[in-house]
């Protein structure tokens, strides 16, 4: 028995990648070195901006994974990281509730917070610190940010460090069906469809076109549906799924709440979210191509270079510290801004 073109059964596609485990942080993908995803269920502040259910009880100084549902990271007063040293890498902090506040090396600063994005190019080494005042008084403070970390090839490695904001009322919107089963995609980096991203810094990767870098923040409603472009072949691209009771279908394969799906071909995706509602970081790009040599902070290309930072830290400090003490933070009446090595103020429209 033969078949005609009509009636021949349709050959099945195998999906466009596979489900992975995310770990802790979170793997990354192509040029991304990882993402670190932290929910904290802060108390109310006190007179100093810190927990006002006091502190005794934590490990100060390194206080990660408390059982009450929030930490203290490193801050011994106000949760948050201290001064501490980056080069050769980018991180991207996206903040969806709360408040960051940005000190570093170069003397910028900035108050952020609630959708605002921070994009700092390390280059050749900057200090900064990123803590996490508690500015309510009469209720809980709940926190949640993500911080990605993005590489930089050699070239823009010793570039000069720079930091760029992007304002929540400024960072594009895509959404996708009706009120109750929407789909609300924020543009961090790239393209979604007609919705172009704020430009990064200078030196970024993400600022060369054929890095085919983007950033997506996408909010699904229960049965919410969208469709994600098709990305460049040679492309990396991994969408990590999570949200309490989140499970979602990626091209047909159910990815549940703390798993990613790694797209392995270049295709358009098709995801439809279950009855919770549910949320997926996208991370893609192409790869850089150089050896990663990594050692905490510092990402170069060999282990000469690694050893190289540390000696230029301990004898720079990476333009040393212009700050009071190692974790500032603005008054609680200061609004959202940011303040740039030149002396320019900048604060959201509204």
């Amino acid at each position: 028995m033969t078949f005609t073109e009509q009636s021949r059964p349709a050959t099945p596609t195998a999906p466009a990648g596979r489900v992975v485990d995310l770990g802790h942080p979170w793997r990354g993908v192509g040029p991304f070195l990882f993402a670190a995803h932290h929910v904290d269920a802060y108390p109310a502040g006190n007179e100093q901006m810190g927990p006002a259910t006091g502190v005794a009880d934590r490990e100060l100084g390194s206080d990660f994974g408390h059982p009450s549902g929030w930490n203290m990271y490193h801050g011994r007063t106000v949760p948050g990281f201290p001064a501490h040293p980056h080069r050769g890498f980018e991180t991207i902090t996206i903040v969806r509730r709360g408040v960051v506040d940005h000190a570093d090396s170069t003397g910028a600063s900035a108050r952020y917070g609630d959708g605002d994005v921070q994009w700092v190019t390390a280059g050749r080494g900057v200090s900064h610190s990123e803590m996490f005042p508690l500015l309510d008084t009469d209720s809980d403070n709940p926190f949640e940010l993500y911080q990605i970390w993005l590489n930089l090839p050699a070239r823009d490695k010793t570039a000069d460090p720079e930091f760029t904001m992007q304002w929540r009322e400024d960072i594009p919107v895509v959404t996708r069906g009706e009120d109750g089963s929407r789909a609300v995609l924020r543009v961090v980096a790239g393209r979604f469809d007609d919705a172009t991203a704020l430009a990064p810094p200078t030196h970024s990767w993400a600022a060369d076109p054929a890095s085919d870098v983007a950033i997506w923040l996408v909010d699904l409603e229960p049965g919410a549906v969208i469709d994600l472009p098709a990305a460049d072949a040679g492309t990396a691209r991994l969408l990590y799924v999570h949200g309490t009771g989140a499970g979602v279908e990626i091209d047909g394969v159910a990815v549940g709440s703390g798993q990613g799906f790694e797209q392995s071909r270049p295709a358009a995706l098709h995801v439809v979210n279950g009855d919770s509602p549910a949320t997926i970081l996208v991370l893609q790009g192409a790869e850089i191509g150089e050896p990663v040599v990594q050692y905490g902070p510092f990402v170069m290309n060999s282990a000469e270079e690694i050893q190289q930072a540390f000696d230029d830290y301990r004898r720079t400090g990476f333009g040393g510290w212009p700050w009071p003490s190692d974790a500032p933070v603005h008054a609680r009446s200061e609004t959202r801004f940011a303040r740039y090595p030149d002396g320019r103020v900048e604060r959201p429209r509204h």
